[in-house]
């Protein structure tokens, strides 16, 4: 396994869609596993492969709603699509390739994905919270769009801090 650089906005991939995955193979099991690597070492809910450089329906999502005593754990995603959402939820987001970046993002509040592992057996999975947003977010990499455009404003780096970014918003 390989830390990977992850691209930060400017770079015209992020803004790409990317190609599904025909190969499950050792290549892929490589980048996965990679991916994996750089997120744990980012601290982040979510990657997508885009945000390494590669064009490829691929995200993973750290799910961070388990039960007390377990650890959080990855989900591997290839060639993920939404089949079902339900309810709302509007908080502040952020993203790797934009450090230091946030905004407020309306999201679904439960996500159902279906995708593929990596070994190309098919699968549903479904995620509360800050899961389904994390699945939203990282699927929109894939299509090469990013939180920013899907934001109602942008966070000042004071309102991230001290949480006012909720004063007397709806939830």
């Amino acid at each position: 396994m390989a830390h990977r650089k992850i691209i930060e906005e400017g770079d015209s991939v992020l803004h790409k869609h990317c190609r599904p995955v025909t190969n499950f193979d050792s290549r892929l099991h490589e980048l996965i596993d990679d991916m994996r690597e750089t997120l744990l070492e980012a601290d982040g809910a979510g990657l997508a492969a885009p945000q390494v450089g590669v064009l490829r329906r691929v995200v993973l999502v750290l799910e961070t709603n388990v039960p007390e005593g377990e650890e959080p754990y990855i989900i591997e995603l290839v060639n993920p699509e939404i089949v079902s959402t339900e309810g709302e939820q509007n908080g502040p987001e952020g993203c790797l390739s934009l450090p230091g970046r946030f905004g407020l993002v309306k999201r679904p509040m439960d996500v159902t994905v279906r995708a593929q592992d990596r070994n190309g057996n098919s699968f549903e999975i479904s995620g509360h919270e800050l899961t389904a947003r994390a699945f939203c977010h990282e699927l929109d990499h894939l299509e090469g769009k990013l939180f920013t455009q899907c934001a109602t404003r942008m966070l000042t780096p004071n309102e991230v801090e001290n949480g006012s970014w909720n004063d007397g918003l709806e939830v």
